[in-house]
């Protein structure tokens, strides 16, 4: 039996806009991943906590209020530290596409803005989770 890939969505920070995390949620559990969702208001270290507790192969970031510069990166230095850099860490939201770089250098492996088809996250996924 093949382990089914675990995803935790997150929604860090002040951010209450959860319609599209809820729309990416459902797609990786329709695609056969099971999946954790942490609701809104989630702190960097609630968010790593939560991904060791549930011993999750994928992070995914979901944030709209422009705080991505720092709460991302907080996420990413917190599963260094904790040293779960096997963890896939994914962001998503409105993310200005200067930032994607910064973003990438600090950890977070694959950003995706508004529009980005569903099997795309998917896919993107699937190739590159760590087992």
């Amino acid at each position: 039996m093949v382990k089914k890939i675990r995803v935790l969505v997150a929604k860090p920070g002040l951010d209450g806009h959860d319609r599209g995390a809820k729309i990416v949620a459902r797609a990786l559990r329709d695609a056969g991943m099971e999946v954790v969702y942490t609701g809104l208001h989630q702190t960097a270290e609630q968010i790593v906590n939560t991904a060791m507790q549930e011993d999750v192969d994928v992070v995914g970031l979901s944030l709209l209020s422009g705080a991505h510069m720092t709460l991302f990166v907080d996420v990413a230095v917190l599963l260094k530290e904790k040293q779960m850099d096997d963890v896939l860490l994914i962001g998503g939201g409105i993310i200005p596409q200067e930032d994607v770089p910064r973003l990438k250098k600090a950890g977070i492996a694959e950003v995706f803005g508004p529009g980005t088809p569903v099997e795309e996250i998917v896919r993107y996924i699937k190739k590159n989770v760590k087992r």
